[in-house]
């Protein structure tokens, strides 16, 4: 593993480098990597590993799908129990909910030896709720992508990858790590970083319904409904709350951190962020702090297994998810995403560097 030195804390981490697709595929030779589910991770990670030349077959009930990316019936596309059956590395990638549905018919044909391989901890981390316990002569592994099936399958075709952690839980074989990186690398993973099944999902659970989609969504409503009520247009509000963050902000604190975004705008635009800033981590401080509370003591799992188990779940979430499409806001960014240039503006400057406060309005 490589040392890295994150804000001042080192941390190991496995990277391409050090653990490259050669050895992956020398690791794996031997394998037959059985992709359980083709929702939301399948597709990607399914065919990811394929393109990059390992064997793969799929599993799933409903086979409309996979058949369409060119997966057969028969030779590369089976029902969930003879996927399993034939598996040496079992990927469950089905809903959390459904993990829970399906156990009995994964467990009763895992293979002794198999890996069992999760993108995400919560079945094993709230095993007293989901009633998922490994068989002892299986390996259990982990190695989680750090963002959605469309970034990951996106990110492979573009060669940047999306880092993922990885954990075992259980070492049936003497070979769950070295199994278990080579997954990860043969997903495109950018870099893998060490976790627990636990830290995974705790952070995940955290990340989903804090900054990285509740927050977000809530902060951007109430900030266009501040803006709509005072008399702002539709148009104004939404490029003034999604649109700038989205199409530019956002870009540059990936390219190189908050700071560097901070330093590219306006000297009116950093005072405000600067001294607004403390005010926002203290009014939603005490909400992040109940939200970890909530996920870790397990109620949000409770919560997650009751409302996504039930059979009109699909109903109930298109019923949700209309209300925020059919909003005006969103409705909104609609019109304004229709009006983008279909052909990027010619530069006219070329070579020009962020400098700090260059901006002036």
């Amino acid at each position: 593993m490589a040392i890295i030195n994150f804000g001042g804390t080192k941390e190991e981490v496995v990277t391409r480098k050090e653990f490259t697709m050669a050895r992956a595929r020398q690791t794996l030779k031997r394998e037959t990597l059985a992709i359980i589910g083709y929702g939301v991770q399948g597709p990607a990670q399914a065919l990811n590993l394929r393109d990059n030349g390992f064997n793969v077959i799929v599993g799933q009930r409903s086979k409309a799908p996979a058949i369409s990316d060119g997966w057969v019936p028969g030779k590369t596309l089976f029902d969930i129990e003879e996927a399993v059956r034939r598996g040496t590395i079992v990927q469950l990638l089905v809903s959390d909910a459904a993990q829970r549905q399906i156990w009995p018919v994964v467990k009763a044909n895992l293979q002794p030896g198999a890996a069992l391989c999760f993108s995400h901890g919560f079945s094993i981390a709230y095993s007293k709720q989901t009633g998922v316990v490994p068989p002892k002569n299986v390996d259990v592994i982990l190695v989680a992508p750090k963002g959605s099936g469309t970034s990951v399958r996106r990110n492979f075709l573009t060669g940047a990858g999306i880092n993922s952690s990885f954990a075992v839980g259980q070492d049936a074989t003497g070979r769950a790590k070295e199994r278990c990186l080579a997954v990860g690398i043969g997903i495109g993973s950018g870099y893998l970083f060490p976790t627990t099944f636990q830290r995974e999902v705790f952070s995940d659970l955290t990340g989903e319904r804090g900054v990285l989609m509740g927050a977000l969504a809530g902060v951007m409503e109430a900030q266009y409904d501040v803006l709509r009520a005072h008399g702002h247009s539709p148009s104004e509000a939404f490029n003034e709350t999604v649109e700038e963050l989205t199409q530019s902000l956002i870009r540059l604190v990936d390219e190189n951190g908050m700071d560097w975004m901070y330093a590219n705008c306006s000297a009116t635009a950093q005072r405000g962020a600067l001294d607004w800033k403390p005010r926002f981590k203290k009014a939603v401080l005490p909400v992040f702090k109940d939200l970890y509370q909530r996920v870790k003591t397990g109620k949000e799992c409770a919560r997650v297994l009751s409302s996504c188990g039930k059979p009109n779940y699909q109903q109930q979430l298109t019923k949700e998810l209309n209300v925020i499409g059919n909003s005006e806001m969103w409705q909104a960014g609609k019109a304004v995403r229709a009006l983008r240039p279909k052909e990027p503006a010619r530069a006219i400057v070329q070579g020009t560097k962020g400098v700090a406060g260059r901006g002036q309005n």
